[in-house]
């Protein structure tokens, strides 16, 4: 390779760093405490995947997910999941002209670049299932047309604890197609003092003769700090990470333990190795490296694994979980 070209490769890393620098320090501004969360973000975002953020209501998942559509100049659409939402809400419908008699369609709100699907397992299966062909193909069918959808194209779902009222679990189908599911807990002491001064902060909003109190909504920017054309740059970037031969086995080898782990009755399809291999490309990326490492997978191994696995009955009835045995897998894999 020359001179020339290695000088333009690297500067188009340095940009595409930069680029990653810029969208980190803009959510920074308005979620405290998030570096983790935010990281799986970009790597959903940089390897077109789905990414299933899953914690208790009031810790800001709707928050990230609409500061990081704001700091990248994309299309954006949020649906609120509920009980009585339909396929037809989400995916569009035929309509009926009267006039000309003959249907047009109307097309949903997924047809979109960025899709916060918000509070998703307080649906119906049957409206659940409906994003499949979407998540996987990137394709809708209304009526007897596939209709393509933009590029890119990324669900960026949230979900509550399964153990909260009004939730249904989605079916294992669905969740093999989310290439991550992260976990959000409460913010540590230091990061809620934080937030709550920058709540008291905030101030008021007017509006015609009245007023509203701000919310942490209204200090999201809307200048973006990249466009299309930047993402595609990273997206690049990404495909360029160096996977050597040995993180390769070690992929395979965790995906065919969940297999036949006496502990699990439902084991990793071939999508998890996939993930695996794809988001710890775009971790070495944003961590300013071109080659994974095997930090990149024992990082990323909960978010991709944890989801797709199913502990059976004799597990839980002597009080093993999915996670313990992930556990087990992995410090084999690593001795």
């Amino acid at each position: 390779m020359s001179t020339v070209a290695c000088d333009t490769q690297s500067e188009s890393l340095d940009d595409t760093i930069a680029f990653i620098d810029a969208i980190r320090e803009r959510v920074g501004r308005v979620v405290v405490g998030q570096d983790v969360v935010v990281e799986r973000l970009l790597i959903a975002l940089f390897t077109s995947g789905h990414i299933l953020l899953q914690g208790v209501p009031g810790i800001a998942k709707t928050l990230l997910a609409s500061t990081l559509s704001k700091a990248i100049h994309l299309q954006f659409s949020r649906i609120q999941f509920t009980i009585d939402l339909l396929p037809s809400d989400i995916l569009g419908s035929e309509i009926l002209d009267q006039q000309s008699g003959t249907f047009r369609t109307h097309q949903g709100p997924i047809f979109t670049n960025l899709l916060l699907a918000d509070e998703i397992n307080r649906a119906a299966p049957k409206v659940q299932s409906a994003m499949l062909e979407a998540m996987q193909e990137r394709k809708v069918t209304i009526g007897n047309t596939a209709y393509p959808l933009p590029t890119p194209f990324l669900v960026i779902a949230t979900q509550n604890p399964v153990e909260q009222s009004g939730t249904f679990e989605l079916p294992e189908a669905q969740l093999d197609r989310f290439m991550l599911l992260h976990r959000l807990t409460y913010p540590e002491p230091e990061h809620e003092r934080e937030i709550l001064r920058r709540n008291m902060s905030l101030g008021i909003r007017r509006e015609g003769d009245g007023a509203v109190a701000r919310s942490e909504f209204d200090a999201i920017g809307d200048e973006p700090v990249g466009d299309a054309d930047m993402l595609v740059e990273a997206m690049h970037a990404v495909h360029a990470v160096h996977v050597s031969g040995t993180f390769l086995e070690h992929v395979i080898e965790i995906v065919d333990r969940t297999r036949h782990h006496p502990d699990l009755e439902l084991g990793c399809s071939p999508r998890a190795g996939i993930a695996m291999i794809k988001a710890a490309r775009a971790r070495a990326l944003i961590h300013g490296r071109n080659y994974v490492t095997p930090e990149d997978l024992y990082s990323l191994a909960e978010d991709v694994i944890l989801h797709r696995i199913r502990p059976n009955y004799e597990a839980l009835a002597e009080g093993r979980t999915a996670s313990t045995a992930l556990e087990e897998i992995l410090s084999e894999v690593s001795a």
